[in-house]
């Protein structure tokens, strides 16, 4: 079922859609297959699912959170996520799957977090078949995040809660701190971190443009300024003041 357009309209268009898929695999849990879903946590008030690049995302009640970088030790997040167990139905996919390896829990299983602008999601969401805050576009999001089951934390009647782990964190590698640039930004333009979702364009070098196609940000605290105002507060992610400290 899509969702509907009266309940998308109550939602900001830069809101940003979470998606998840949950990838098993026959060598270990007995079976290749996909599950995908979203949390509905996304202002969204219905019952339905959203459809993203033609695939069909189930609404499920999940709690996700530990995606946060740690910049100052260089360690890589371990996620843990907490899922309604339906009916025990989560219970019954893991009774499945550890009749191929006992034990397993959905261990080694491969969780993927994409996430897109409601603006991007497919034609097929709303009544009519158009999207009436953008044009539909699977390309359009934040690069997608991708984890592996390290373990089953808890389990009841009510819930199933698992770690995960990026891949170079179950191998022991650990990730590089953040650079340290004065006047580069390092977000997504219009991403979660920018924010910005004016209708003031501007070219890569700060040149007021017309047409959205040749919007393109460039990075600079000046790039900033030109979309937000220079009195506003700036969500620019590069360290001006990082040139004191030279000389």
């Amino acid at each position: 079922m899509a969702v509907r357009l009266s309940e998308l309209q109550k939602i900001n268009p830069s809101s940003i859609i979470e998606l998840f898929e949950l990838e098993l695999f026959a060598n270990i849990h007995g079976s290749a297959f996909t599950y995908r879903f979203h949390a509905g946590t996304n202002a969204l008030t219905t019952n339905g699912d959203i459809i993203w690049d033609s695939n069909t995302y189930s609404k499920l009640p999940i709690e996700a959170e530990g995606f946060e970088y740690n910049a100052e030790s260089g360690s890589l997040p371990r996620p843990t996520i907490r899922v309604a167990n339906l009916l025990g139905s989560i219970t019954a996919i893991l009774l499945d799957v550890n009749t191929t390896t006992a034990g397993n829990d959905l261990t080694g299983a491969k969780l993927t977090r994409i996430r897109t602008l409601v603006r991007y999601i497919d034609a097929a969401n709303f009544t009519g078949g158009t999207n009436p805050y953008g044009t539909p576009d699977t390309t359009a999001k934040l690069p997608s995040e991708i984890y592996y089951v390290a373990r089953k934390v808890a389990e009841n009647r009510d819930l199933v809660e698992f770690e995960l782990a990026a891949a170079f964190d179950l191998a022991g590698v650990r990730a590089p701190k953040r650079q340290c640039s004065a006047n580069l930004c390092p977000w997504i333009y219009k991403g979660s971190e920018c924010g910005y979702s004016g209708s003031s364009y501007f070219d890569e070098n700060d040149k007021a443009v017309t047409a959205s196609a040749d919007d393109k940000c460039g990075k600079r605290l000046s790039s900033c300024q030109a979309r937000f105002g220079s009195t506003a507060e700036l969500p620019f992610g590069g360290y001006p003041g990082i040139g004191a400290f030279n000389g």
